[in-house]
């Protein structure tokens, strides 16, 4: 059998969009959990997917102001959708995670660790402004100084599928703060979805192995323009800019602003804010304690 060529690192080649469900397949195969954008309860989720029937095709989404809402207008694209309430965070940094257990024996006690999560994940359609987000919260829970290593541990089995976003949102201002409209770095593959066709860029090594059992062209002139083009268009349509040339010493020379005060009088202190929030990384630790008294355990939650 002739030998499969694989492409290299840095190229960039197109599939047929059919083909998703053979990438979808061959990260199963080594051993990862897919999960992408898809429609659950009329809202948009990250969850478990298997293929392509499974992403929010046709929809796009409405935002402004303390509102987001579905629209389904019939379209053939599957990235459309721009992120709502969840991140992907919620797998990296889980709002509720156990530390450990203790039982009573005697007069003693018995620590009892947890279960350790062995889950690798693929992140299917990840966009420029929330890998920036996995960015920062990298920055926290893994320094040189100290590490998390539970953060760390599923950090290290995480695939990311990156997409480009070809139609942002009307509150959308990716462009201004230099992580969007395109996934610029630190995927391992990435997907510009024309009409017809997914380009994919190889970001990693093992971006690269994956893409050997996929069904692929050499991306054409006309392919990588329309690309272009559409990346320009995105970047062009932003619906907000945020200058942020400034702004740290903006910010702390006005720690006393009304405005601040403004803000906190619309706070009902829910905590929904540190939930959502896909950089936010404030977290505790709780201690309880079951009512026989003999048993207890130590539990990290996200900060309310």
């Amino acid at each position: 059998m002739p030998e499969v060529r694989l492409p290299e690192i840095g190229s960039t080649i197109s599939i047929q969009k059919v083909q998703l469900n053979t990438l979808l397949a061959r990260l199963k195969e080594a051993g990862f959990e897919t999960v992408g954008p898809c429609i659950k309860n009329d809202t948009l989720v990250y969850d478990e997917i298997h293929g392509l029937e499974d992403l929010p095709r046709g929809y796009v989404t409405e935002q402004e102001a303390g509102q987001f809402r579905l629209a389904y207008t019939g379209h053939d694209r599957y990235f459309d959708a721009i992120p709502g309430q969840q991140s992907w965070k919620k797998f990296l940094f889980p709002s509720r995670l156990e530390l450990f257990r203790m039982q009573k024996n005697g007069k003693s006690w018995e620590v009892q660790p947890p279960e350790p999560d062995q889950r690798a994940f693929a992140f299917i359609g990840v966009r420029g402004c929330e890998l920036a987000a996995i960015q920062v919260q990298d920055k926290a829970f893994i320094r040189e100084d100290f590490h998390d290593p539970v953060y760390r541990a599923r950090r290290e089995r995480v695939f990311i599928l990156a997409v480009d976003c070809m139609h942002p949102a009307s509150t959308c201002f990716c462009a201004s703060m230099g992580t969007g409209p395109r996934a610029k770095d630190a995927f391992d593959l990435r997907l510009t979805e024309l009409d017809d066709n997914f380009l994919v860029t190889i970001g990693s090594e093992l971006g690269r192995s994956i893409m050997g059992g996929v069904p692929h062209q050499a991306a054409s002139a006309f392919l990588m323009s329309s690309a272009e083009r559409g990346i320009e268009q995105a970047s062009a349509s932003m619906g907000r800019t945020l200058d942020t040339s400034d702004l740290p010493d903006l910010v702390l020379n006005n720690l006393d602003h009304p405005e601040w005060d403004e803000v906190a009088k619309r706070c009902l202190s829910c905590g929904n804010c540190t939930q959502a929030c896909p950089t936010c990384f404030c977290w505790d630790a709780v201690d309880q304690m079951d009512l026989t008294g003999t048993q207890t355990q130590r539990v990290r939650v996200r900060s309310i």
